[in-house]
């Protein structure tokens, strides 16, 4: 296939590659036009896309196509921005052949088919006027009776985790049709035709999504798959995900190494504080003396009906103090929403960030925070003691400020579709995990706030309990799929090692068996970003800005960090 083929003109190799960046896109947009509403592109709400035999032949042809298209490049001859996007989009291209060849989820992960996110962002995101949205969900709805007929076609071995959490997920999901709809169209100026079509279609879509998630309770699986995925499939997932400048194996090793120095930052500290909390002797088993430190600190946190609000009211306290040490710019035109977590998203992460797509700057990014609701109040003090008062405010500034939140505002600003479309989990989360250091490191936390004061010993306790749970999600991660680590030996970690409650190490386990390499993000970006920071810092000298290093590492967008080290060091 020839350039000309994309309507490519001859000529400046870097101007040729930004017309083609064009075509990628739009091609891209066509081919998945639920990622394309979801980033803010709105050209095709009206279409969900049946995930059949045809469509995973229209995908394979698409990446096939454009990756034929993009040997016609001399990547020599590009910029050094240009060939960041090359990689990023060649790795998309091949990303998806190997997931739909080899991963082949599609067969084994019902969550795969949860639809009630996109439709929950038509609803809530005032992109363009409410009878536009509706009309537009309305002809997308149309889709979903064919979609789960499809989706029952392609489940052959679905593993037990993946299938109870798709049932959990889908029917939480289910009050987007039943109730969110219906209170939309109400305030509509929809015609009376238009309302009776949306009604017997949304009545349609219950129908199908109950007669779905009823499919997979009854479904005869007796040879359900692991859910572990296997050190091959592992290894490539990683490879492709996170496009990290080690393998798994090498930052497995680099985890178990980091564990042992932050359990020795530990113990100086709880030594440090022993005295300050108790009159008897410090246990000689260091583990333990650790344990009754954390634990005796863990005892101060919020009331469970106060979990979101206490949220609320540090978000100006870490903007006031980002702005006192001159850290890094905030753009105050940009307001974070903290929302109860909706229930579709309910299952995997107890907090987390969703952010407008580049394509619709303006929109809201909200800050879910998952409900306690209904919890008894062994769980419910478990949980919160695990985000205590001094970790809660880590949590805050990971996934908030100057975490997800800011590296998101940033990331929607780059010149660069590419780097925000294509963003990087492990840039994404290791930007998030590096913040926390940087923040302790700049005194956040001190009473009061002065220039001078460190972080009390305190928080420092806190942060590197923190920073060894990423860490340990990494081991985790890693032990489970590449190897064969049982729940039992995953609770030792998380408990006995990494000092977690009982109801987070409970989650971490759910959450491993149901994902596969998200959770090594946080620790593989960290590493990256942190010897980063290091080279730049040698590089420059007394010209060193932390702010300007800051600022010029998230102007990249969410680009992997070795282009980003790349672009930074020439």
């Amino acid at each position: 296939m020839s350039l000309t083929s994309f309507g490519l003109p001859v000529g400046d190799e870097d101007a040729r590659f930004e017309e083609f960046k064009k075509t990628y896109l739009e091609e891209m947009w066509r081919t998945y036009p639920t990622w394309a509403s979801s980033i803010g592109y709105h050209k095709y709400d009206n279409t969900l896309v049946v995930p059949d035999d045809e469509s995973r032949r229209v995908e394979l042809a698409f990446s096939q196509n454009l990756m034929m298209a993009l040997t016609h490049f001399e990547l020599a001859k590009l910029s050094t921005a240009n060939k960041t996007d090359y990689h990023m989009m060649e790795n998309q291209l091949k990303s998806t052949q190997w997931a739909v060849k080899d991963l082949r989820a599609w067969e084994w992960d019902p969550t795969t088919y949860n639809l009630s996110g996109t439709f929950a962002e038509m609803l809530n995101n005032d992109y363009e006027p409410l009878d536009n949205r509706l009309r537009n969900f309305s002809q997308r709805m149309s889709y979903i009776p064919a979609y789960y007929e499809a989706a029952k076609r392609n489940i052959k071995n679905p593993t037990k985790e993946h299938t109870e959490l798709a049932i959990e997920q889908i029917n939480g999901g289910l009050s987007v049709f039943e109730m969110d709809l219906g209170e939309a169209v109400g305030k509509s100026g929809l015609t009376n035709d238009e309302r009776a079509a949306i009604k017997k279609r949304a009545a349609e879509s219950i129908a199908a999504i109950k007669a779905f998630t009823k499919w997979l309770k009854e479904l005869d699986n007796k040879t359900p798959r692991s859910f572990r995925l296997g050190k091959d499939l592992y290894e490539m997932k990683f490879a492709y995900d996170l496009q990290s400048g080690f393998t798994a194996a090498q930052i497995y090793e680099r985890a178990l190494a980091r564990k042992k120095e932050l359990h020795g930052k530990m113990y100086e500290v709880t030594t440090q504080l022993w005295s300050k909390y108790y009159k008897t002797a410090m246990p000689e088993d260091t583990f333990a003396a650790i344990s009754q430190m954390i634990n005796r600190l863990s005892e101060e946190h919020v009331k469970p009906g106060d979990f979101q609000s206490a949220i609320e009211k540090q978000i100006p306290e870490l903007i006031a103090f980002i702005k006192r040490k001159d850290l890094l710019y905030i753009d105050p035109s940009k307001p974070l929403v903290v929302r109860r977590e909706p229930a579709y998203m309910a299952g995997v992460a107890g907090a987390s960030i969703s952010a407008p797509g580049p394509y619709d700057k303006e929109g809201n990014t909200y800050y879910n925070v998952g409900s306690l609701d209904g919890w008894d109040s062994a769980k419910a003090e478990s949980y919160l003691r695990e985000y205590n008062k001094y970790i809660l405010q880590i949590l805050n500034i990971h996934e908030a400020i100057p975490g997800h939140y800011t590296q998101l505002v940033y990331a929607n600003q780059s010149p660069s579709l590419i780097k925000s479309v294509l963003g990087n989990n492990a840039m994404i989360e290791g930007w998030a995990v590096y913040t926390e250091l940087m923040m302790l490191e700049n005194g956040y936390g001190a009473r009061p706030m002065a220039p001078t004061q460190d972080a009390p010993a305190e928080m420092w306790l806190m942060y590197y309990k923190w920073n060894l749970r990423s860490t340990c999600n990494t081991i985790l991660d890693y032990s489970v799929h590449a190897g064969n680590m049982d729940k039992a030996q995953a609770m030792k970690l998380l408990v006995n090692e990494a000092f977690q409650q009982q109801a987070e190490a409970e989650g971490k386990w759910r959450r491993v068996s149901v994902t596969q390499v998200q959770l090594c993000c946080y620790f593989t970006g960290f590493t990256e970003i942190c010897a980063l920071r290091e080279e730049v810092k040698k590089k420059e000298g007394t010209k060193f800005s932390l702010k300007k290093f800051h600022e010029r590492f998230l102007s990249y967008g969410s680009a992997p960090v070795k282009y980003i080290r790349e672009m930074m060091l020439n």
